[in-house]
């Protein structure tokens, strides 16, 4: 029987910044759509004034009106902007914000009815983009919102290849990062980025370094004393739950020797401590992906780039890792939903009196 191919719904992101720029150059080769079927949530009309902008080789899209219809090895594009919104190159607009909002609403609504496998979503501009149902820092918290519960949060991690950074805060003031930081809040951040590794890596068992707050791991409290009261208290809590953790290790020190190649995953405190190490290893190529919800969404790890927007500048490889990661999650989810579905019954004798009862009526997760 031959496999389904992954329907993959990819919003446009702001239409005055590279997006359409990095989905047109990706799917100038045809041959990525002969393993998924891609559906960009936009507008003909201004992918095509896009293309010419760019002087790009035509590429053939096939307009549909629902996702159920989208074809196979071709770039469909569902229209849910308005033609008429205009188009201002490098410039920030409340027009461009709401064409953006616009495209993410409709594919989240074809999410949620489960004619789209995974979203992957062109950078928008966190300010222009704001209104009355979109009030977040950015993606990760309006899908959070959308597809999370209190068993359900999500969490940002920025990767590639073997190199995994999760947050504990995210897109917060810095001023109010230590207040944030606390046992519980490192304990459930652990605890998600954890099973992500296990159902989304295929990481049988994850080791995962932590990063301190303070310089130098607080230097025995002379330089903060989080990491003695918060940190550490909370990766023992987390190792009750089955986390391997290590740490804390002073930020520096961890990325300049290149001890992260030797952890699945880097767990930091704050944005910027984990984000721009990241990125000055792997701007060009290094995917976000969303964590912790029910649903698989990755984006390039690049903004807007407004400055280079319209220039033909603007490399296409952060998103086209983004596509592939999410098609290797979706398979990875499918691979371990599989393989726990069913698991193994613990064994084992009950003691009473001269009798040794065997009770097979429990079940557990067997480890993989």
């Amino acid at each position: 029987m031959e496999e389904r191919l992954i329907k993959v719904g990819i919003t446009h992101g702001d239409i005055n910044g590279v997006g359409y720029e990095v989905i047109l150059k990706t799917f100038l080769d045809m041959r990525v759509a002969d393993f998924c079927t891609p559906i960009i949530y936009g507008s003909s009309k201004i992918a095509a004034y896009h293309r010419k902008a760019l002087e790009l080789p035509p590429v053939n899209m096939n307009i549909i009106s629902r996702a159920e219809d989208a074809g196979a090895s071709r770039l469909n594009i569902i229209n849910c902007v308005n033609d008429e919104v205009k188009v201002e190159l490098s410039k920030p607009t409340a027009e461009a914000g709401e064409a953006a909002f616009m495209a993410l609403e409709a594919a989240v609504a074809d999410m949620k009815r489960g004619v789209v496998d995974v979203l992957l979503t062109a950078p928008i501009n966190k300010h222009s983009i704001q209104n009355d149902n979109f009030h977040f820092p950015g993606h990760t918290e309006y899908l959070e919102q959308c597809f999370g519960n209190l068993e359900k949060k999500a969490l940002m991690i920025l990767l590639k290849d073997n190199l995994r950074v999760a947050l504990v805060t995210g897109h917060v003031p810095l001023s109010q990062v230590a207040s944030m930081i606390s046992v519980d809040a490192v304990v459930e951040k652990l605890r998600i980025f954890n099973q992500s590794l296990k159902q989304d890596f295929a990481i049988v068992k994850p080791r995962i370094a932590v990063l301190s707050l303070n310089p130098h791991a607080g230097d025995a409290g002379l330089l903060g004393t989080e990491e003695e009261t918060v940190i550490k208290p909370a990766m023992k809590e987390a190792e009750k739950k089955g986390v391997m953790s290590f740490g804390p290790y002073p930020a520096d020190g961890f990325f300049g020797s290149r001890m992260y190649d030797k952890f699945d995953g880097v767990l930091a405190m704050y944005h910027d401590q984990g984000l721009a190490p990241f990125k000055a290893l792997a701007m060009d190529d290094g995917v976000n992906y969303t964590a912790g919800l029910p649903i698989v969404r990755t984006s390039p790890a690049h903004g807007t780039a407004y400055d280079i927007a319209g220039k033909n500048m603007a490399s296409e490889e952060s998103f086209r890792q983004a596509l592939y990661v999410a098609l290797d999650i979706y398979r990875n989810r499918a691979r371990y939903k599989e393989a726990t579905a069913n698991p193994l019954r613990k064994q084992y004798f009950e003691k009473g009196g001269d009798n040794e009862k065997l009770d097979l009526t429990k079940e557990e997760p067997s480890e993989l």
